[in-house]
């Protein structure tokens, strides 16, 4: 199980070294088996700055290419060739220096100093993919006019760094396959040593509007599933999660798919209570049923492909069929 450090500092006020930190957790009964950093930008954007473009001209010996020199607030302007159709003069945009290593999904490259049809060009105006800051490479990044040359790119691009606990826990230990769960613990032992002030996931902000929109949930098999609650939401819009969000996700190891998607994640691994969105226009019959099904009984599971249940299976179904397991 990941843990991530940042995560569990959002439920108790401690700044201990992650080393000392993981000793305490091992000491504690939650062996930590790794521990290892996390970046939201893999290689943290470190060498790469904002610079100003002061000139840009044509390649003297090249059609697609630009000359041009750029102020990143060093003991000199640098010169770089670049093949991007979009550059300018006078544009403020993110320049990686000689040394930095870059990286494009598992692929990486280390710049160095290279003439390009006869011209030096000391570093590379770069692209949003070029960053792994996304995908576009149709032109480089053009910043905000007012961020001044030689900011670091990992401050401007907000890039967040982390210590990841990789936990082995025991099967009895099922109250710490959280972040909160963990972060109790902590402050368990550490209240022996100094003031711990442990913060619960708030929930102040939730309230009850109205009663208006009932999905019927009912449980055929109480043994395996004592308990299943829901509740509707309204008025949600399906899209990107903030940064916040996606960071803690990705931190330990989730790729993010949407608001609704992630949020659910997000409360499993800070809480350890499971949880699943589904869409009430798609429910038949506005019902959610606990039951298991006969054997062979179809099933299409996310990644598209059909599948027989077991009468094992514990299925999560609507009037017509399972929509989950």
């Amino acid at each position: 199980m990941k843990i991530s450090y940042n995560w569990l500092k959002d439920y108790i006020n401690i700044n201990i070294e992650p080393e000392k930190v993981a000793d305490i957790l091992t000491n504690i009964g939650l062996e930590v088996e790794g521990i290892e950093k996390f970046e939201s930008v893999k290689g943290g954007l470190e060498g790469v700055f904002i610079g100003e473009v002061l000139t840009c001209v044509k390649h003297p010996d090249a059609d697609k290419l630009s000359l041009t020199t750029v102020d990143i607030n060093g003991d000199k302007p640098l010169q770089i060739v670049c093949g991007a159709p979009n550059v300018q003069t006078g544009q403020k945009v993110p320049v990686a220096i000689i040394g930095t290593t870059l990286y494009k999904g598992e692929e990486s490259l280390t710049l160095k100093p290279t003439k390009i049809r006869g011209e030096l060009s000391e570093g590379m105006i770069c692209a949003e993919d070029e960053l792994g800051l996304g995908n576009d490479h149709s032109g480089i990044m053009v910043l905000d006019n007012k961020v001044k040359p030689g900011t670091p790119a990992k401050e401007y691009f907000n890039v967040k760094s982390d210590t990841i606990f990789e936990i082995g826990l025991t099967p009895n230990r099922t109250d710490a396959m959280c972040h909160f769960g963990v972060a109790r613990d902590l402050a368990a032992y550490l209240v022996q040593e100094q003031k711990i002030t442990l913060l619960k996931p708030s929930v102040d902000e939730f309230k009850i509007d109205n009663n208006n929109y009932t999905i019927e949930v009912s449980v055929e098999n109480t043994s395996s599933c004592p308990r299943y609650s829901g509740i509707a939401v309204s008025g949600i819009k399906i899209k990107e999660s903030p940064e916040w969000l996606k960071n803690k996700l990705k931190s330990i190891g989730l790729n993010p798919i949407n608001n609704v998607v992630d949020i659910t994640n997000f409360i499993l691994h800070e809480t350890g209570q499971p949880l699943h969105a589904f869409d009430a226009d798609e429910l038949a019959n506005k019902q959610l049923i606990i039951k298991n099904l006969p054997e062979g009984t179809p099933f299409i599971t996310l990644d598209e492909i059909e599948r027989k249940l077991s009468k094992e299976d514990l299925a999560i179904c609507d009037g017509k069929g399972p929509v989950a397991l």
